[in-house]
């Protein structure tokens, strides 16, 4: 059964956890943040990133955003469109922010203006994860000689 409620937070925790599968650091913002659900760095903190999920079911082939998806854009903010499927891997599409700006769709309806962004502008055959490019190896760990142990 799904609930309209959970499907963004899902959407967030897969996507937190498939960036951390690929060896990245994620944070997830506080739910206030405005423009960006997860803050991701790679092993090094030499490249940063921030990143909106949207989420929605394989019955749809769009993704609703809003209004002011047009303005936020930056090589480092990224979006990540989720199709879930049920009990198979979702469907991931990583699509940078200037990109979505360029495409978004209104559409203005008896209840107001609605902005979307559709499947079929998403290059097919690839999620789009190189982007992020490689997160290289974690930091050594540093040890503190300063620190006594008793025999």
């Amino acid at each position: 059964m799904v609930i309209k409620s959970q499907t963004g937070m899902q959407g967030v925790y897969l996507v937190a956890a498939e960036l951390t599968y690929r060896g990245f650091i994620v944070s997830m913002t506080s739910r206030n943040a405005f423009g960006a659900d997860l803050l991701v760095t790679d092993q090094q903190c030499q490249s940063a990133w921030s990143v909106q999920v949207k989420t929605n079911h394989q019955s749809t082939s769009f993704w609703l955003v809003n209004k002011h998806t047009k303005d936020i854009k930056s090589p480092t903010h990224l979006y990540i469109f989720v199709n879930l499927k049920g009990n198979q891997r979702p469907e991931f599409y990583v699509v940078p922010s200037e990109f979505v700006a360029s495409h978004v769709y209104e559409e203005e309806t008896k209840s107001g203006i609605w902005y979307s962004f559709d499947r079929s502008d998403v290059k097919p055959g690839s999620e789009g994860w190189e982007v992020f490019g490689n997160p290289g190896p974690p930091p050594a760990p540093q040890i503190d000689s300063t620190i006594q142990t008793s025999d």
